[in-house]
């Protein structure tokens, strides 16, 4: 999950006023509205990256970082007994430009982390995400600080953010070898706002362990033997696809799972941003085997590929 789409909105509310963060309203529940998805609504993709706008500034501080961190893996024990947790972000979007010090952001983080290790029976680490808004520079410093604080409880780097023009994948072939020899774990998004030509591009120059939703890749079936036999697993997002329109619905969510299933094509579920879509990991999977996408027998088979691709354990933290 996202750090900037998981925190409780009333958190989240105490946060922006303990650090005295003007937001353009006084009213808490129109506050929610403004960082959160209602049920059965749908928003553009760029709709959707928007409204972290206000949730990284909200988190763009030592403090709200730590508090950010505790309060996601905490809540995410509590709320759905998720005992095994990814938590990924952009500490370079949470220092204001450079007004805070990028170290600071992320010793905080891992504090937050600490704290929540201590207090529940959970297993749990951090993923940078490089943003394809960045130049390559400022992705290099997120590599090199992802490195630099592997062994405090960074897993792996990701790519996400907003498609920008001129931004090729392959450009950052050299900054996820230096990764991967360090011991990190490699995701990257795509195959979500792009096609499969996106996630084709990723296989063959960035070789990642898993990519963030891939779910278009189901339209290619050259694709989708590339990520059999390479063994790579998508991190399916089921909410977060549907709101967005990345999927047109249900059925065709199912589709695309049958054809992974036919290709013998590795895939998790998750929730992505689950408090700003204002659901849980159960609340995900109670779905598709409401709407028969999956049995529940299939979701035991996806669990068990989540447990094998997790990068929970493989570094030292």
């Amino acid at each position: 999950m996202h750090l900037g789409g998981a925190v409780d909105p009333a958190a989240m509310w105490s946060l922006a006023h303990r650090q005295g963060i003007r937001l353009p309203t006084r009213d808490y529940w129109e506050f929610l509205e403004l960082i959160t998805v209602k049920p059965g609504s749908r928003k553009s993709f760029d709709e959707f990256l928007s409204l972290y706008r206000w949730t990284e500034l909200i988190q763009s501080s030592p403090l709200a970082v730590e508090e950010s961190v505790y309060e996601v893996v905490g809540g995410a024990y509590r709320k759905a007994n998720i005992t095994t947790l990814e938590l990924r972000y952009n500490p370079m979007k949470r220092n204001r430009g450079g007004e805070r010090d990028l170290d600071h952001i992320i010793l905080a983080s891992i504090r937050g982390l600490d704290r929540a290790r201590l207090d529940y029976p959970v297993k749990a680490g951090l993923i940078f995400c490089l943003d394809r808004s960045f130049d390559h520079a400022l992705n290099e410093i997120l590599v090199e600080k992802a490195i630099a604080y592997r062994h405090r409880g960074v897993l792996a780097i990701d790519i996400a953010g907003p498609s920008s023009a001129g931004f090729r994948y392959r450009d950052h072939a050299g900054l996820f070898k230096r990764a991967r020899e360090a011991g990190l774990g490699l995701t990257v998004h795509a195959g979500e706002d792009e096609g499969a030509e996106s996630v084709d591009e990723v296989i063959e120059y960035l070789r990642p362990d898993r990519i963030g939703h891939g779910i278009h890749a189901a339209e290619d079936a050259t694709v989708c033997r590339k990520l059999a036999e390479r063994k790579v697993l998508l991190e399916i997002c089921p909410s977060s696809n549907l709101h967005t329109g990345v999927v047109r619905d249900l059925a065709q969510l199912g589709e695309y799972i049958a054809t992974f299933r036919t290709h013998n094509v590795r895939f998790s579920f998750n929730t992505d941003g689950p408090e700003m879509l204002q659901t849980t990991l159960r609340e995900e999977l109670r779905m598709l085997v409401g709407a028969a996408v999956v049995s529940k027998e299939e979701l035991a088979q996806c669990g068990e590929w989540a447990r094998e691709a997790t990068f929970v354990g493989r570094t030292s933290t």
